[in-house]
């Protein structure tokens, strides 16, 4: 049985829920986000509270039901107070430039990489070397943020690279002399 998938999503005063035809909409202060929802799921939209309900009860269903949940409480939770994920660049002579929607990184190759951040995504640069990401949608600030994260993955040794800033490194002993 999903746990997760039984637990009722409180809908703030704020928030807006349209639900019709497998498609759920759902508006607040940041914006609106819509997601189409799986044919096996259903919601039961009550007073201020979402029931996902299954079609049948098989195995693979009850995991449709605690992601459904999962998803539907992101989408709330991104158009109430939105998400945010903060990155960290390490490297000397390593760091990013924030114009508009583009981020620009100095990261060791011989040219800046230049990142277009997409629509719905804003990012801050501070310090030269944190880089603060915010958006509503959850799914798509995670990816955008791994996108980043891929222009120079943090290496064992020395740590330079671009990581999340909960991220701990591994870190690898170097070379040793065997005389």
């Amino acid at each position: 049985m999903s746990r997760v998938g039984k637990k009722p999503i409180e809908v703030p005063d704020k928030t807006k829920i349209d639900y019709q035809g497998k498609r759920l909409t759902v508006s607040g202060e940041k914006g609106s986000l819509s997601r189409s929802i799986h044919p096996e799921v259903d919601l039961d939209i009550q007073d201020r509270s979402i029931h996902v309900t299954l079609e049948n009860d098989s195995r693979s269903n009850r995991a449709l039901q605690g992601l459904t949940r999962s998803l539907v409480a992101n989408m709330i939770t991104g158009v109430t107070r939105g998400f945010e994920r903060v990155l960290e660049i390490n490297g000397i002579g390593y760091r990013a430039t924030a114009a508009g929607s583009k981020l620009t990184f100095n990261i060791g190759y011989s040219n800046p990489v230049e990142f277009a951040l997409p629509e719905g995504v804003s990012g801050t640069v501070d310090k030269n070397n944190v880089i603060k990401l915010s958006g509503i949608d959850k799914e798509k600030l995670g990816q955008t943020a791994a996108a980043i994260r891929r222009l120079r993955p943090p290496e064992p040794y020395k740590g330079k690279g671009i990581k999340f800033a909960e991220e701990r490194i591994r870190r690898k002993a170097g070379k040793t002399g065997t005389k």
